[in-house]
């Protein structure tokens, strides 16, 4: 089993449960590892044969851009869109960080990291 690793996508999203958060917006640094047997895309030297980390970085484009109250939320629909979208994928870890969070103290920032597998 291979890793494939997209570290730190920045975004700017809406998420959260203050009134605030919808309408400001935030910074947003997403993790993504996605674990998938790459020994035929080795041999081959073909995109078709492995898991394109371009597609990776749309999905959780897209889904960054769907408003959600929770991380945990916006984490599961990207976990969720990867084994829908790419066969291959057989585990997902993604970590969805607010940079900056409205929580009242001098926070660099919160994060929620989810796991899945087929």
């Amino acid at each position: 089993m291979s890793t494939i690793h997209l570290k730190n996508i920045r975004l700017f999203a809406n998420h959260g449960c203050l009134t605030e958060e919808e309408k400001i917006g935030s910074d947003y640094i997403v993790n993504l590892r996605v674990k998938a047997n790459l020994v035929q895309a080795a041999e081959t030297d073909l995109l078709c044969d492995t898991v394109d980390y371009v597609l990776l970085n749309k999905i959780v484009k897209e889904q960054m851009a769907i408003r959600s109250k929770l991380l945990e939320h916006v984490g599961k629909r990207i976990i969720d869109a990867i084994f829908q979208e790419v066969p291959l994928v057989t585990k997902v870890k993604v970590t969805v960080a607010k940079v900056n969070p409205p929580i009242g103290g001098d926070v660099a920032e919160v994060s929620v990291t989810m796991k899945s597998q087929r």
